[in-house]
């Protein structure tokens, strides 16, 4: 791509992973003039938003992302619909735990306060439900709804770029954005992006997008410190036993689950990616330089292998997983997003999109959408900002 220093774009997004591809997409097609840059090459597997599988569901203990997920399920269709091909795959949900422990409790409370269809079951109840296939503690409890699925990140990914591409945008990778500043003699007073290339960019307004990198560039511009901690976690596949393949498959009745409890929480997928391979993962990891990663064996493997054997009968091997991949979350302190204009010499010209804490990519769809409007109107329906203010921290900037 030839772009002139000249060029003045509507928005500029840095960051072409999930968030900030589905940002380009709909600013694309709001029929904004619309920049999308990556500091690597596109769908890498450096940062949060490759692989084969994440989960959606609805059962949250934060009532504040049900709606986001309901609208989100729309417009993973929608988008399907314009591609052409599936990146959203139906299944059923199962949430598991202690009786006694807060965050089960919480998901009940809000499948209650929003209308959620849900059955509570005792652990004889889950395993006729699933047919032995889940062995819950007698002191456990489990909540299953209709609202769970899988989505391929990396198939998604390429989509919202080449939906983005097909409305206009301009795309370029490998152009790692070191700097922006504000444009003072401009006509429109926009955003200048500087990359490490030596190229420039300029745009009226300016959305940020950049995952596990977002503090690090956040603080060179404006000097906020975000509490926004990388995590390199670690996604495991573990083999089904032989004669037992088909009982876990997407498209059967086999859910998307999450298990909760003091010591671990454990989420998977059902087949999908890897035949006869089950996706059982813990979420977290261990904190990490996105630019030194140790590339780690993964943590809490013991405990996992634990969980498989306790509560799949038998029936999946639990000796150890078959295959491992990398990822990374982009933690905050209270795992809420950081959705919000960055203030000081760019007031609301440059919007942040981070800290998305391991449970946003499901809702990519929405969070492009009200980034967008963000950026277009200064405000964003459907969505109470307050949960994901930069203010809730108490952050200072040298700069302001």
């Amino acid at each position: 791509m030839n772009t002139s220093t000249d060029d003045q774009f509507d928005v500029i997004i840095i960051g072409a992973g999930v968030m900030g591809s589905s940002t380009a997409y709909h600013a694309a097609k709001t029929g904004l003039k619309t920049l999308l840059l990556e500091q690597f090459d596109f769908l890498h597997h450096r940062g949060s938003s490759h692989g084969e599988s994440r989960t959606i569901r609805a059962t949250y203990l934060q009532h504040h992302y049900y709606p986001l997920v309901m609208e989100s399920y729309e417009l993973w269709q929608q988008a399907e619909a314009e591609a052409g091909y599936k990146v959203y795959f139906k299944a059923h949900h199962f949430d598991m735990g202690p009786h006694d422990d807060p965050t089960i409790l919480a998901i009940i409370n809000n499948c209650r306060k929003h209308g959620i269809p849900h059955q509570l079951l005792r652990p004889r109840e889950a395993a006729e439900k699933f047919s032995g296939r889940f062995n819950l503690p007698e002191d456990w409890i489990g909540l299953s709804n209709e609202f769970g699925g899988v989505i391929k990140p990396s198939k998604a990914v390429a989509m919202f770029q080449a939906l983005a591409f097909k409305n206009g945008a301009v795309l370029k990778d490998n152009a790692k954005v070191i700097d922006m500043k504000r444009e003072k003699d401009y006509k429109d007073k926009g955003i200048v992006v500087f990359t490490a290339g030596g190229e420039k960019f300029r745009g009226k307004k300016c959305v940020v997008t950049a995952g596990a990198w977002v503090n690090k560039l956040v603080k060179t511009v404006i000097g906020i410190e975000l509490p926004i901690q990388p995590i390199e976690t670690h996604v495991m596949y573990w083999r089904v036993k032989q004669g037992h393949e088909g009982k876990f498959s997407i498209g059967g009745d086999f859910p998307t689950f999450a298990s909760f409890g003091k010591k671990i929480y454990v989420y998977g997928t059902p087949t999908l990616e890897y035949p006869g391979l089950v996706k059982v993962a813990v979420h977290g990891g261990n904190p990490c330089d996105p630019d030194k990663r140790p590339w780690g064996s993964g943590v809490m493997v013991e405990e996992l292998r634990e969980w498989v054997e306790g509560r799949f009968s038998g029936m999946v091997d639990s000796s150890g997983p078959v295959v491992k991949q990398a990822c990374m979350y982009s933690m905050t302190p209270d795992e809420d997003f950081v959705i919000d204009f960055l203030g000081g010499e760019f007031g609301k010209d440059v919007v942040v999109g981070g800290g998305f804490s391991g449970h946003g990519f499901k809702m990519a769809p929405v969070i492009g959408r009200i980034l967008t409007q963000l950026v277009v109107d200064g405000e964003a329906s459907g969505v109470d900002l307050k949960h994901f203010r930069i203010g809730r921290f108490n952050t200072t900037t040298s700069k302001l």
